[in-house]
C-alpha cells in the first residue's frame, strides 16, 4: 500500500456500522469476553472517546452487535408450505449463530429484545400467521419455540465434559441416564454452546414442534378449549 492510499484508508470516517462491524468480526476472533471499548478503538485505529460518539456504552454495543448478527440472517422463502419457510429461517438463523459463537449468549443477556430481534421475531410470527395458524395459536407457538427460533436452544445441563464409560457406581443409581449416556451419538463439538444441542437434537426437536403446530391448526385448536 502506497503512502497516498494509507492516508485515504485512515480518512474513512467512522460510523456506527464500521464499529458494529468490527465488534463483532473482533469478537469473531477473540470472543465475547475479550472485547471492550478499549480493545475495539484499537482494531478501529481510534482514540476510545471516538467510539462513544456512534455507541453510548458497552451495553449499546452488545445490543448494536446483536442485531448485526440477526441482520444475517436469510429473509423467508416465498411459497405456501409454512413449515418450509419456517424451519428454513429457523435453520438459517443457526447457520449464522455458528458463524458467531458468542452471539447466543449475547442475545439472551439483553434484558428486552432489540429492534432487529423484534423485527426477526415479528416476522416469524408473520409466517405462522400467513401459514393459517390463529392468533391464539401463533402466540403460545411463539412461546413453545422460545430461542429455537433464534436458532438455538438451551440444555438442562451442560453435558460438554469429557466423554468416556460412565461411572459404575452412578450407572447403578441411575440407570435410565447411563442407559441414555451409553446410546447417544452426538457430534464431537456442540454446534452452539455446551451440551447436546448439536445439529441433530435441534432439527429432530423444531420437525417435532412444527409437525405438533400443523396438528393443533388442522384440529382449529383455541387456548379456550
Amino acid at each position: 500500500m502506497t503512502r497516498h492510499e494509507a492516508m485515504h484508508t485512515q480518512r474513512i470516517p467512522l460510523n456506527r456500522e464500521r464499529v458494529l462491524r468490527a465488534a463483532v468480526a473482533l469478537a469473531d476472533v477473540t470472543g465475547i469476553d475479550a472485547l471492550s471499548m478499549r480493545r475495539l478503538a484499537q482494531e478501529l485505529d481510534v482514540v476510545p472517546m471516538a467510539l462513544y460518539k456512534h455507541v453510548a456504552n458497552k451495553e449499546e454495543l452488545l445490543d448494536g452487535m446483536a442485531d448485526a448478527v440477526v441482520g444475517e440472517i436469510d429473509p423467508p422463502a416465498a411459497g405456501p408450505d409454512w413449515q418450509r419457510v419456517v424451519r428454513g429461517r429457523i435453520l438459517s438463523a443457526r447457520r449464522v449463530l455458528l458463524r458467531h459463537p458468542w452471539a447466543a449468549r449475547v442475545i439472551e443477556s439483553r434484558t428486552g429484545p432489540t429492534p432487529a430481534v423484534l423485527a426477526y421475531l415479528d416476522s416469524m410470527a408473520g409466517s405462522f400467521r400467513d401459514g393459517g395458524l390463529s392468533a391464539d395459536l401463533t402466540h403460545h407457538v411463539m412461546h413453545a419455540m422460545g430461542s429455537r427460533l433464534l436458532g438455538f436452544s438451551r440444555e438442562l445441563f451442560d453435558t460438554s465434559g469429557p466423554s468416556g464409560p460412565p461411572d459404575p457406581g452412578l450407572a447403578a443409581r441411575y440407570p435410565h441416564i447411563a442407559e441414555l449416556a451409553a446410546t447417544a451419538a452426538h457430534d464431537g463439538g456442540s454446534t452452539v454452546g455446551g451440551g447436546c444441542d448439536d445439529q441433530f437434537e435441534f432439527e429432530f426437536a423444531l420437525d417435532l414442534l412444527l409437525e405438533g403446530f400443523e396438528c393443533l391448526r388442522r384440529q382449529g385448536w383455541t387456548s379456550a378449549r
